[in-house]
């Protein structure tokens, strides 16, 4: 793992993959870190240079006070390109790494080739929810709010028949910076990016399971329209972490997308 330094503060990332493909990046949900990607280097770099990162206030990188905001998010991956001299990119995005990849393909149209949106929207949530979530977790710490999120993270069957996966992701939930966390929750609560995805450009691809809790397929059915020429596909048993809870079809998917190629 490796680190840049944006305005003062410490990203970090992971190059893995092709070094002579077409750079990837990845971006991963709140409460966890670029070790999601994990099962999708072997697949995904086989044919692309992949870069992951890890958002402020998770995993290797800092996690100074907030606040946090998804356009300051999105600035910090935009450095990290610049830093790595990559003037353009294909990008996936999970969750909150979605909405960043969003913020990027809206504000950055120059700099983002294709775009993946795996169980994502241009407004996660309400307000009021991340609000009560900040607030547990600032009274007790990431351990207060594990289970929540990981009923929101899977699908029931997905929790009862793989509970050592499940238990992986609560694990690097509860490692995470409690503050970092928080100020993350925070930037969801204000993040609304309804007025901003019409203007993305990018080949745009909507994934999203159809037992998703946290972005239902009601949301992933707005974005495609928002999102003129985009593509939506349902996952079917899948949660809120398709990527996760369907690898396979994922990596085909997204490789096949990814290179232009026609998908089902």
């Amino acid at each position: 793992m490796k680190r840049i330094e944006v305005a003062g503060v410490g990203i970090a990332y992971r190059s893995d993959g092709n070094p002579n493909g077409p750079p990837l990046l990845l971006l991963h949900s709140a409460g966890s870190d670029l070790r999601m990607w994990d099962p999708h280097v072997l697949a995904l770099g086989e044919g692309f240079r992949l870069v992951r990162v890890d958002a402020r206030g998770h995993g290797g990188s800092d996690a100074p006070p907030p606040p946090y905001t998804v356009n300051r998010l999105g600035a910090d991956v935009v450095a990290l390109m610049d830093a790595l001299e990559i003037p353009r990119a294909h990008i996936v995005g999970a969750s909150l790494g979605g909405l960043v990849a969003l913020r990027i393909a809206a504000d950055h149209p120059g700099r983002v080739d294709r775009a993946v949106f795996s169980g994502t929207a241009a407004r996660i949530g309400t307000p009021e929810a991340w609000q009560e979530r900040a607030d547990a977790v600032r009274a007790g710490g990431t351990e207060a709010v594990t289970e929540i999120v990981m009923s929101r993270f899977f699908s029931p069957a997905f929790r009862r028949d793989h509970p050592d996966v499940v238990g992986w992701f609560a694990d690097v939930l509860r490692a995470q910076s409690p503050h970092g966390y928080e100020a993350t929750c925070l930037a969801l609560r204000d993040a609304d990016l309804r007025d901003a995805v019409g203007a993305i450009q990018a080949p745009s691809l909507i994934l999203v399971g159809d037992q998703d809790a946290s972005t239902p397929v009601s949301d992933a059915t707005w974005l495609h329209h928002a999102i003129g020429g985009s593509r939506l596909l349902t996952l079917e048993g899948a949660g809120h972490l398709c990527s996760v809870e369907r690898p396979g079809i994922f990596d085909e998917v997204v490789a096949r997308f990814l290179r232009g190629e026609e998908i089902a």
